[in-house]
């Protein structure tokens, strides 16, 4: 499932692309994703300039004279820039044709994407207003997660992935940090130090920068707006190492279920 990271490559690669064009037409031929589209959104669209392309957490934000177009990958999804026409696949749903003749298109095999329009407070959207900070800008320090960190008694893996608590840190990233930071992913929140709580923010604001600078991580899906993969894989510490030898004491990693997600960590670098 594409990540911040790879949300953030995404915007990125297109945004050179489609920065102050114009939106030539609207092909929406397929509606039914995670919530059906605005069946008025080519109309909505047309003629429009796409003023600027932010991130918000995981959804991609297009704003518009009129509005805003909130755009999020979900499990399988990918925006890419066509240089030119070019016929549509299976599972090529939606596309925005832009008046310099190149096209978004966004292919979502599983349809669990959305593209949801909006012309209230785009910040205040029921899909944005309760969302944590960004853990790239200063909002997010150590005094803030160790305030949070009080009187939580859940393991801290999961907590660290809530989106209330701190957007963007999804389960590969959540392995990657608290190895880095020496953490064990089932150890209380509430047990956390300030120490650690330090740490752990230096660690995911490294992973997460590094991820972004190499494209993102690929291990299915994902491909950047133009077309290839991260390469934050290969630098990869624990996540999809499970039962191999850890890279720094050569323990073999135990990998276990967490919250329905995969979990691996070392039991000697991690306290």
């Amino acid at each position: 499932m594409p990540e911040l990271p790879e949300v953030e490559t995404t915007r990125r690669g297109i945004a050179p692309h489609i920065a102050k064009q114009h939106v030539a037409k609207v092909d929406i031929r397929q509606a039914q994703l995670r919530w059906p589209i605005e069946p008025t959104l080519p109309r909505l669209l047309k003629n429009q300039a796409i003023l600027n392309l932010e991130r918000r957490g995981k959804y991609l934000i297009f704003q518009f004279p009129n509005g805003h177009l909130l755009w999020h990958l979900g499990m399988s999804g990918s925006l890419r820039v066509l240089l030119q026409s070019q016929a549509p696949g299976k599972h090529d749903h939606v596309d925005l044709v832009l008046s310099n003749g190149k096209i978004l298109r966004f292919n979502d095999p599983r349809r669990f994407g959305a593209v949801v329009w909006t012309d209230e407070d785009v910040l205040q959207h029921k899909l944005l207003a309760h969302l944590g900070p960004e853990p790239l800008t200063e909002a997010f320090n150590a005094e803030y997660l160790f305030g949070k960190t009080r009187k939580r008694q859940m393991a801290i893996k999961p907590w660290i992935m809530d989106s209330k608590i701190v957007v963007g840190v999804g389960n590969i990233y959540a392995n990657e940090a608290l190895f880095n930071a020496g953490i064990h992913p089932l150890k209380a929140t509430y047990k956390l130090t300030r120490k650690q709580c330090e740490r752990l923010v230096e660690e995911i604001k490294t992973v997460l920068a590094n991820a972004i600078q190499r494209g993102g991580t690929t291990l299915r899906d994902f491909v950047g707006g133009d077309g290839k993969p991260g390469y934050f894989a290969q630098e990869l510490n624990v996540y999809g190492r499970g039962g191999q030898p850890c890279k720094r004491c050569n323990k073999l990693l135990l990998e276990k279920p967490l919250g329905q997600r995969a979990t691996v960590y070392c039991t000697v670098c991690q306290k």
